[in-house]
């Protein structure tokens, strides 16, 4: 199942500027979602980070892992209209510099749902390379 930003914006409660998925290009509610960010230079935090030499900071990198993950736990019937929060992140790892123009292809495969607390391992690649990933903590609210 495919989602644009519309559909997505009905799962989860994220606008701009803090909405950073464009898609979801695969979903299997409750178990993975794959969704894609396409990284452009007119981003505010590319006045910042870092002037001359345009970064994607990790933790917006982490974000969108997380909102493709709560993506996946909020398309669950039982979680609809709940926000899904971070519960912890491990493991966190920063492999490749993610610059504008990269499309970041976020992939979250939930490995134990309980209750209302979801833990997921998440990656994210550019062109194939892993650029980021992290076991992620969902509480849900």
């Amino acid at each position: 199942m495919e989602l644009d930003v519309t559909q997505i914006q009905k799962i989860i409660p994220h606008r701009y500027p803090m909405l950073l998925i464009d898609r979801i290009t695969e979903l299997e509610p409750g178990q993975r979602a794959v969704g894609l960010r396409n990284v452009t230079a007119h981003e505010e935090v590319f006045n910042g980070h870092f002037p001359g030499n345009p970064v994607m900071p990790g933790v917006l990198i982490i974000e969108a892992l997380a909102q493709t993950g709560a993506v996946a736990l909020l398309s669950m019937p039982e979680f609809k209209g709940e926000t899904a929060y971070f519960g912890g992140i491990k493991n966190a790892k920063f492999r490749k510099v993610v610059r504008p123009g990269d499309t970041l292809i976020l992939t979250v495969e939930l490995e134990k749902i309980r209750n209302h607390v979801g833990l997921g391992k998440a990656v994210a690649t550019v062109d194939g390379k892993k650029a980021c990933s992290a076991e992620l903590t969902f509480m849900i609210d």
